[in-house]
C-alpha cells in the first residue's frame, strides 16, 4: 500500500462546504503521480518524455463522509490486480484528524502511447513499481 497525504483546498469545495465529489478523483490522480515519483524522472518522465499515459476507463466510487476545507487527506492507494495492459487500483481516502473512511474508489486504467492512444504493455519497471503495492487476496 501507498499512502499520500494532501491538504484540502478551499477551491475543491462545494456550496455545502463539503469537497465536490468529482474532486476526489483529483486527489486519487494526485496519489499515483506522487506513487510514480519513484521511477526515474517520476510521472513527468513516465507521460512527456516515454510517452505511456495511464487512462481511466472504469471507476466505482463510494461516498462515506465528507471532507472539508482545511482537513488533511489520506490516500491509501494499493494494487488490486496487474494485467497484461491494465491496472486496477484501490484508493481510500480519509480523513487525518480522526481517520474515518469518507470514500473507497476502484479505478481501473490502461497503459497507452499517448502519441496514438494506443494500449500498451505495461514497461518492466512500472510493473515493478506496482507489483510492491499489490494488495493480498
Amino acid at each position: 500500500m501507498f499512502r499520500y497525504e494532501r491538504p484540502v483546498r478551499f477551491a475543491e469545495v462545494d456550496a455545502a462546504r463539503i469537497v465536490f465529489f468529482a474532486r476526489y478523483l483529483d486527489f486519487c490522480h494526485d496519489a499515483l503521480e506522487a506513487l510514480f515519483a519513484a521511477l526515474p524522472g517520476g510521472y513527468p518522465q513516465l507521460t512527456m518524455v516515454r510517452g505511456v499515459g495511464i487512462p481511466s476507463v472504469h471507476i466505482e466510487a463510494d461516498y462515506k463522509a465528507p471532507l472539508r476545507y482545511g482537513d488533511t487527506a489520506l490516500i491509501d492507494v494499493s494494487v488490486e490486480r496487474i494485467g497484461a495492459r491494465s491496472v486496477t487500483f484501490r484508493h481510500a481516502l480519509s480523513r487525518g484528524a480522526d481517520g474515518v473512511l469518507c470514500a473507497s474508489i476502484r479505478q481501473v486504467v490502461v497503459l497507452c502511447r499517448l502519441d496514438e492512444l494506443a494500449p500498451v504493455d505495461i514497461p518492466d519497471d512500472v510493473r515493478a513499481l506496482l507489483s510492491q503495492h499489490l494488495s493480498l487476496p
